[in-house]
């Protein structure tokens, strides 16, 4: 059973919630996230990396930089930027992109599913990344960022979450890449009770984005426990900030994968390779450039020498393996290791990855520029995703990419009240 709870929120007043709102900490680097807080000081982004707030020279994991992070919390609450809901409540998150609406339940999640497995990873964490969230959560006593988490469609909560979806929004802005956000707060004690009760019926919990955060979060949690050894269970330290999707809600993207070079290979020799390997037809006509994306899994589109190839693996090439099996791997264990000599795509430098919501004419204009060859994949679905978890097996890097992002500075948790 999953223990999800509401929570006592720290949350953008009304009339600021669309200047607040962010995207993660992590899609920028240190000068993007300056050029975005320079443009909007109200930006969470902001807190999220308070480094903005100070010359380029003071280290970006500075101790003074996460004391700067807690201290505008404090003045944002302070000057009312910030409110504290009375009570515990649940919130419904609804963000539309394209016309596509997925919709979410946040809450706090439970430290000790994670350690235990109900709430289930699929992807490795690098303590060197999970270092800075872990010092940002614990100098400001609060979680700013919540984790994407994601369970199997449940009648109870959808026809819940429909019902709250009629009334009044807490929040309904448009956000400057076109998502529109809503928000809307369950207090009632009957809809709380609801929820936690189809929760705890709820065996599996998975984490779709933000495992860095989770950890992050838990270790905090974990650390706070050492230092209240008198702990009950109900401090909101052992507790992280979710947000908390249906499986049919979601819509993961692909990820694609653009090479530098052929491994010394000319490109008649490499287009020869790929027949020996794949099924490969060049597609000629070609409505617009979405049109060459591949249609189904075992498919996956190549863009060599300004030429669109459809690319299709022979069964016998597919294992049935839940993370052996899935396109990035065969791709990978055929091609990209043997072929082109790329053993690990974590670290080599030659291979590179293009989220899904970049589009294929950014495939096209790296092979223009910096690669030779591009792959455009099929999206990795949530059954697989699903599947590799419980089988408490890792994905390849870079296999999932989700839209649209959850917005930071939304929703705060304070670990210490």
């Amino acid at each position: 059973m999953a223990v999800i709870k509401p929570f006592v929120c720290v949350r953008p007043s009304r009339e600021k919630a669309d200047k607040i709102a962010a995207l993660p900490y992590d899609v920028y680097n240190r000068q993007e996230a300056k050029a975005v807080v320079d443009k909007n000081p109200q930006s969470f982004l902001a807190i999220d990396r308070a480094e903005t707030q100070f010359p380029d020279e003071v280290d970006t994991y500075a101790p003074q930089v996460y004391d700067k992070a807690a201290q505008m919390i404090a003045d944002w609450k302070a000057n009312g930027s910030f409110v504290t809901d009375e009570e515990r409540c649940y919130y419904i998150y609804e963000l539309t992109m394209d016309g596509r609406v997925q919709t979410g339940i946040v809450a706090c999640a439970s430290i000790d599913d994670y350690v235990n497995g109900v709430i289930k990873k699929h992807e490795n964490t690098r303590a060197d990344k999970e270092q800075d969230r872990i010092n940002h959560v614990d100098i400001c006593s609060a979680q700013t960022g919540p984790i994407f988490l994601a369970y199997r469609a449940n009648k109870t909560l959808g026809d819940m979450i429909a019902e709250v979806k009629t009334g009044e929004a807490l929040y309904d802005f448009v956000s400057e890449d076109g998502i529109r956000h809503r928000v809307f707060r369950i207090g009632e004690a009957d809809k709380i009770h609801t929820i936690e009760e189809c929760f705890a019926g709820i065996g599996e919990i998975y984490i779709a984005d933000g495992h860095h955060r989770a950890a992050s979060a838990v270790k905090v949690g974990l650390k706070r426990r050492q230092e209240h050894p008198g702990y009950n269970g109900t401090e909101e330290f052992n507790y992280f900030l979710s947000v908390l999707f249906a499986d049919e809600e979601l819509m993961i993207m692909d990820y694609n994968r653009v090479v530098k070079d052929l491994n010394g290979m000319g490109e008649e020799q490499f287009l020869a390779k790929m027949q020996e390997l794949f099924a490969v037809e060049q597609i000629d006509s070609i409505d617009n450039v979405n049109s060459v994306k591949p249609r189904k899994k075992g498919e996956f589109s190549m863009y060599l020498d300004k030429t669109w190839y459809r690319c299709t693996m022979r069964a016998e090439d597919v294992p049935n393996d839940p993370v052996e099996g899935l396109d990035v791997s065969v791709l990978q264990n055929l091609l990209l290791g043997p072929v082109l000599g790329i053993a690990d795509p974590k670290t080599d430098k030659r291979i590179d990855f293009v989220g899904g919501i970049r589009g294929m004419k950014e495939l096209e204009r790296r092979c223009e520029t910096d690669c030779k060859v591009a792959f455009a994949m099929y999206p990795t679905s949530i059954a697989e995703l699903f599947a590799v978890a419980d089988a408490g097996l890792l994905m390849p890097p870079k296999s999932t990419w989700f839209e649209p992002k959850l917005r930071s500075g939304l929703f705060i948790h304070e670990i210490e009240r």
